[in-house]
């Protein structure tokens, strides 16, 4: 059985030293181990970004994608070999700004693959920018007296889309977030899980010191039912989105595979597509 050594490689990562997407990698290795997989039964899909980087530094199948575009493939990799278990990870400019109509419907449509955002609510890669996630007022370079747009709340749009898994956790907060994880890649639909993860660089406002006085864990909540969508969304709107835990889990949908007329088959992935010089040649007439 694959061990968490098993899921590391010789790849050094260049986040900056004390970034929190160092937490988050970690949290994935250590939760595929913790769920039985070996590293040929993960796939990691990402976006562009400092986090779009993760995929190349787990010892699994990476696929460092385009800006936005790390669900479509990630839902299509999954489609064509149901084996794979499959994280898709990315920035929250990747996924709530160019991504955002993707992440949505790869919401309702509930394939089964975890959604890993790492949210630093800005721009990191480029220099420092307002994200999708930065508060109305946040000042930074390019917006010297504050941006004037009201920040995305992910987790809000993710209920009213028909999620099936959402989830929030920080990155100083390994345990619980190694632990979503697992949850999230046992889950049978799409899974998404918002993890803060401070921009130690560019963002001097969302820092560790202010997550950790303004984060509400719902491990601390006596009574709370993360089976009730109404609840999950009425804490989310009361603690302005600052949830951490499994803040909602609906367990009888079917995932978007098992309702796909001849999913059940052999997967694509492993059958023999080659096709003679004619087929070639009439595939091309027909599309000249």
């Amino acid at each position: 059985m694959a061990t968490l050594k098993d899921f590391r490689n010789n790849v050094k990562p260049n986040w900056c030293p004390g970034c929190g997407d160092f937490s988050i990698q970690a949290a994935i290795q250590r939760a595929a181990a913790n769920v039985g997989l070996e590293p040929e039964q993960l796939a990691i899909v990402s976006g562009i970004g400092c986090s779009g980087r993760i995929s190349g530094y787990i010892n699994a199948y990476g696929f460092h994608g385009v800006h936005g575009r790390s669900l479509p493939i990630a839902q299509g990799l999954k489609m064509a070999n149901r084996d794979l278990t499959v994280i898709a990870a990315g920035g929250d400019g990747d996924g709530f700004a160019i991504g955002m109509g993707h992440t949505v419907h790869a919401i309702r449509r509930n394939i089964n693959v975890t959604y890993i955002v790492m949210d630093n609510q800005i721009y990191g890669l480029t220099k420092g920018q307002p994200s999708p996630r930065s508060a109305e007022g946040f000042k930074t370079k390019n917006a010297p007296h504050g941006s004037i747009e009201t920040a995305v709340a992910p987790l809000e749009l993710a209920l009213a889309a028909g999620a099936t898994f959402v989830a929030q956790s920080f990155s100083s907060n390994l345990k619980q977030l190694t632990t979503l994880i697992e949850e999230g890649i046992k889950h049978d639909g799409f899974s998404l899980i918002n993890v803060f993860s401070p921009c130690v660089t560019f963002n001097k406002v969302n820092t560790y010191d202010w997550f950790k006085e303004n984060i509400v864990n719902l491990e601390e909540m006596e009574g709370y039912d993360p089976s009730n969508r109404a609840l999950a969304m009425s804490k989310l709107m009361e603690t302005n989105g600052m949830l951490t835990g499994l803040i909602y889990q609906d367990k009888t949908r079917t995932s978007y595979e098992n309702l796909v007329t001849g999913f059940k088959e052999e997967p694509i992935a492993l059958q023999d597509i080659k096709i003679t010089s004619e087929q070639f040649d009439k595939l091309l007439t027909e599309f000249k």
